[in-house]
């Protein structure tokens, strides 16, 4: 399963129901979500269950030491996913642990549907803070050895309608997510050590996960309209063909 690196929130107050770890239905509310910085703070995390914490502090630490950070091997500039730094300036990355036991993608899948609707409702909505925003589900119980096959099952029903509908990119991590970087096939940046699924708003820059994608790519230039052309352009003149035309 590829997903997309180039990754990268004052919450709203409303709840929206979810499926629960116990079967029954409970509300997603921003109890649930947590900043990184919330995870040092000692009004907080008592509230989270030791195995929930001690998940989230692993994904915290692996976006600040790696995902946040360069990586000679990526292929290219700048830190692994080049929204991460911003993102955490502004504080608009949060983490949501949640169990799933041995719950099937349909029960998963109208989770992460819950965290969507706080994610679109979340502030900032438009504008550039906008594209810094995401929400991070932890599946604090989730085997990894599980987490592919669920995740692709989650992620046929779901990714490509949030984003048709609502311009959201959902994509998994997990310790053997053999995903490849753009620019670098041996550079394997979805290895998470807990198993989760993103979800951030769809850049003018996606349309490079595309290119073999033929409904994705008419979805993104529909989406992007007129603003894509001058993406497609910066990226055009960087081409060897435009060197030898000269």
């Amino acid at each position: 399963m590829r997903t997309n690196i180039e990754t990268p929130i004052a919450i709203a107050t409303d709840t929206l129901d979810v499926i629960a770890p116990g079967g029954d239905f409970a509300p997603a509310q921003t109890a649930n979500l947590f900043r990184l910085t919330d995870l040092d703070d000692p009004t907080r995390p008592h509230k989270l269950a030791e195995v929930d914490l001690r998940a989230l502090r692993a994904v915290a630490d692996w976006i600040t030491s790696f995902i946040a950070k360069p990586n000679g091997d990526l292929g290219r500039a700048g830190p692994v996913c080049r929204f991460v730094p911003r993102a955490l300036e502004l504080n608009t990355l949060w983490l949501a642990p949640e169990r799933v036991g041995g719950r099937d993608a349909p029960d998963v899948a109208q989770l992460v549907v819950g965290y969507e609707k706080l994610f679109l409702d979340a502030k900032p909505v438009e504008g550039e803070d906008a594209d810094y925003k995401s929400i991070i589900v932890v599946f604090t119980d989730l085997p990894a050895d599980r987490a592919g096959a669920l995740f692709d099952d989650v992620l046929q029903r779901l990714a490509l309608p949030s984003y048709a509908d609502d311009g959201m990119v959902l994509g998994g991590f997990f310790e053997t997510n053999q995903g490849a970087a753009l620019y670098n096939s041996s550079f394997r940046p979805f290895t998470a050590p807990v198993p989760f699924l993103l979800m951030r708003k769809t850049v003018v820059t996606d349309w490079k996960f595309f290119l073999d994608k033929e409904d994705w790519l008419a979805l993104w230039a529909h989406r992007h309209g007129r603003s894509a052309v001058p993406a497609l352009a910066e990226e055009l003149r960087r081409l060897p063909w435009q060197a030898k035309r000269d």
